[in-house]
């Protein structure tokens, strides 16, 4: 297996880790950001979190010389509950990495990819019942349309939507090359020439089926109240709709309420929780030749300066 944490460096530099703190991994992955931050806490913990028994089995194995950590399997939508189960109310730092990892794409029995036939699938944990077959097999007209149109921003939402209600009416819609096909006659000729006709689709139903928005945003407002004093979020994401999320909710915890902004003396209870560290840097031109999955890459990056 190969895989590439995207900015890796970059990430880890801005965590600020001490020795002797407590870190969370809310995405754990194939453990390339765990074990950077692992290196550095020779006296403190972290707690990685991930719902994927794939990634949870590599990376044990990959971070086996290590011993103070504990893999939780687990969305991060969960990460308080769990963490207040290990009795820790108080984190030192939190980094989120999102969306699907290069080896869940690469492999094809996952059905992540719109390259490779597979079976529609797209959970990233596998025991949930909703997958992408479900979605694409039983969603109704108008729910593939907003699935379409408000995750993946596509522009022919309805002439895919139509064509896949279409097509199902004579058999099943099962593989990714089926709903690919159906993708590609549903857009004018010159589309097919603008990258992969399937791609925001298939990052659509993606996140349907793992509830991918709706976890962020409960994620990041759980890792601000987590953190201590000093401490430091980062997050990584893939698409303007996840960094929008994070955008937005960074903003509203950094900037005074605009009622109270021209006033001489502001109550404490209304001044800011968390400093902006970082608005939002990209891969490097070295990290895109060597990772080209690091193109879409946005880190953002705050501090919390008080509870």
């Amino acid at each position: 297996m190969k895989h590439k944490s995207v900015l890796l460096k970059e990430s880890i530099d801005f965590l600020n880790v001490k020795e002797d703190g407590v870190y969370v991994d809310a995405t754990l992955g194939f453990g390339g950001h765990s074990l950077e931050i692992l290196k550095r806490i020779k006296k403190g913990f972290l707690f990685a979190f991930d719902q994927d028994s794939e990634a949870i089995l590599y990376s044990t194995e990959r971070l086996k010389d290590y011993h103070n950590f504990k893999i939780i399997k687990s969305n991060f939508a969960n990460m308080k509950k769990c963490l207040f189960e290990e009795n820790i109310s108080k984190v030192d730092g939190i980094l989120f990495d999102i969306g699907v990892s290069s080896m869940q794409l690469d492999e094809d029995y996952r059905g992540f990819s719109y390259h490779n036939d597979a079976r529609l699938d797209m959970r990233m944990d596998t025991s949930q019942e909703l997958s992408a077959y479900e979605v694409v097999n039983n969603y109704s007209y108008q729910e593939l349309v907003r699935v379409l149109r408000d995750y993946g921003e596509e522009k022919y939402a309805t002439s895919i939507a139509r064509n896949i209600v279409k097509d199902r009416e004579n058999k099943k819609i099962e593989t990714t090359l089926e709903l690919v096909d159906i993708i590609k006659k549903s857009m004018p000729m010159r589309e097919l020439r603008e990258g992969h006709p399937a791609r925001k689709t298939f990052q659509a139903i993606r996140i349907e089926v793992n509830h991918e928005l709706d976890v962020l945003e409960s994620g990041i407002e759980q890792a601000i109240d987590l953190l201590n004093v000093g401490g430091r979020l980062c997050v990584i994401t893939f698409h303007s709709l996840e960094d929008r999320i994070v955008k937005n909710i960074f903003r509203k915890y950094s900037e005074i309420d605009s009622k109270f902004a021209k006033l001489p003396f502001v109550p404490d209870e209304y001044m800011p929780k968390v400093k902006v560290i970082c608005k939002g840097i990209t891969a490097s031109s070295e990290e895109l030749n060597d990772n080209n999955r690091a193109r879409s890459a946005r880190l953002r990056v705050i501090e919390k300066i008080k509870d």
